[in-house]
């Protein structure tokens, strides 16, 4: 079976096919920084990493596109709240994303433009339109004209024009040539940074944006187009209509993952119902948060518990187990071992990642029982195919991002050598026949936080959940 993937336009499952052979182009929406993260923010940024490992995995050379968009209205008013100038609280946030997004071993991107710094293409974007009468200035703003292009806008999201209410993007639609017309350009206003236009100073509209972006980096026809399911209509849509509009043949492919939602609502910071990453990764472990956004299927929907997270954390706890254990009697694992073809077919069908860890889950269970038999054949075979599996979710215990259990990997060092220390004088305490000393060294690393078990290689030690 060859990748399929569910795209939005067609509303159907498609065969990969790219532009270009052994290529893969992905532009994702990424993060507007008026605020820092929550976590139904960072479960897009997980969710299109297991797709870059996978195509990754499958042979295809990756380019890796997510945006942020560093200036609209939301951080203007934000910015305006504080009291401070917009770059401060555009800066501010755009970190809390590329920690949160690190924290959750989510791969660096290939690039990551930021809006303010492509204002010339986005100038030459809107050249491009007027010149093909699709878009038009008026008082010092840049309005796409969507009668112009009746017959195509809203094929992304499956609307008709003469359903849609007006765009709601600007503080009136006075200069609008009809109200559905939605702002490529928005002119001068106190208070607020801007850039020179042939049409006067202003600033960008967020859709011009991602087009002027995309196709810098990824060309005028590239693979796929990502993003949360909250923006196909209107930013997706918009971004579509201009860039086709201009002459560009954008997306091929459109993939929107899931809301994460709390009860009936979607999680967003104007609800105040925001789980912000700081606060989720003291209740689990970050390898364990990636578990439980990667685990469901990524069009689905999330409805957020702490039971739910505490159970993802306890099935991510029990692969971890396996791999732990396997580890002490098999040193070496094949890398190259190749992926059991119920993953790989599971992985090759729109991403099925649910089906894909019920296969890690059975190769886990067939290694517990190889573990007790001991057979390290079988363990050496069976470990492989786990971590292999597990490196194209993001999800391996033994990969660099996760042996520090997401904390300070120079922390963690130096506490190995403090309880290695603790675990040789329980060990001397026990070959004295003194076992109450044994015990209470036992006793007092639990104290701190640091479970010891006895096995047949020796003691081992993890800490406390």
């Amino acid at each position: 079976m060859s990748l399929r993937l569910y795209d939005t336009s067609t509303r159907t499952v498609r065969e990969f096919v790219p532009v270009e052979p052994g290529r893969a182009s992905i532009y994702l929406c990424g993060a507007t920084v008026q605020a820092p993260p929550h976590i139904g923010h960072i479960r897009s940024g997980v969710n299109f990493d297991v797709l870059r490992r996978w195509m990754t995995r499958s042979g295809y050379d990756v380019t890796f596109c997510r945006n942020v968009t560093d200036i609209d209205d939301k951080i203007i008013r934000v910015a305006a709240g504080e009291g401070v100038p917009w770059f401060v609280i555009a800066e501010r946030n755009q970190r809390a994303f590329t920690w949160a997004y690190q924290v959750l071993g989510c791969l660096p991107p290939t690039v990551e433009p930021r809006a303010t710094g492509h204002v010339p293409e986005m100038i030459e974007l809107m050249e491009r339109l007027i010149a093909a009468g699709h878009a038009y200035a008026a008082d010092g703003d840049v309005y796409f004209d969507v009668v112009s292009y009746a017959d195509r806008y809203g094929s992304l999201s499956n609307q008709k024009l003469e359903n849609m209410r007006a765009a709601g993007d600007t503080d009136t639609d006075s200069a609008k040539r009809d109200p559905r017309d939605f702002a490529l350009w928005k002119g001068e206003k106190p208070g607020e940074p801007t850039w020179p236009t042939p049409w006067g100073k202003g600033r960008p509209g967020w859709h011009l944006e991602c087009s002027a972006m995309a196709t810098k980096y990824l060309g005028p026809t590239f693979d796929i187009h990502g993003g949360g399911v909250d923006l196909i209509f209107p930013h997706h849509e918009n971004e579509l209509t201009q860039s086709q509009a201009a002459g560009d043949g954008f997306a091929r492919y459109w993939m929107h993952n899931g809301m994460l939602k709390i009860g009936a609502e979607k999680m967003s910071k104007s609800l105040g119902n925001s789980l912000l990453i700081p606060e989720v990764t003291k209740k689990v472990r970050p390898v364990e948060l990636r578990y439980y956004l990667a685990a469901p299927h990524y069009r689905s929907a999330i409805d957020y518990s702490e039971e739910a997270l505490f159970e993802a954390a306890a099935a991510y706890q029990r692969i971890e187990g396996f791999v732990t254990r396997a580890a002490e009697v098999i040193h070496d694992v094949d890398a190259h071992a190749p992926l059991p073809q119920a993953f790989t077919d599971a992985l090759d069908d729109d991403l099925g990642t649910p089906q894909a860890l019920a296969v890690v889950h059975e190769v886990v269970r067939e290694g517990n029982v190889a573990l007790a038999q001991g057979n390290k054949e079988q363990v050496a075979r069976l470990l492989a195919e786990t971590q292999n599996m597990l490196d194209v979710l993001g999800l391996d215990p033994r990969s660099e991002q996760w042996r520090s259990s997401g904390g300070d990997s120079g922390l963690r060092a130096t506490v190995d050598a403090l309880v290695a220390v603790a675990l040789e004088q329980r060990q001397a305490a026990r070959a004295r026949k003194d076992f109450t000393a044994a015990d209470a060294i036992r006793d007092q690393l639990a104290q701190a936080g640091i479970t010891v078990e006895d096995t047949p290689q020796g003691p081992r030690w993890e800490l406390s959940r």
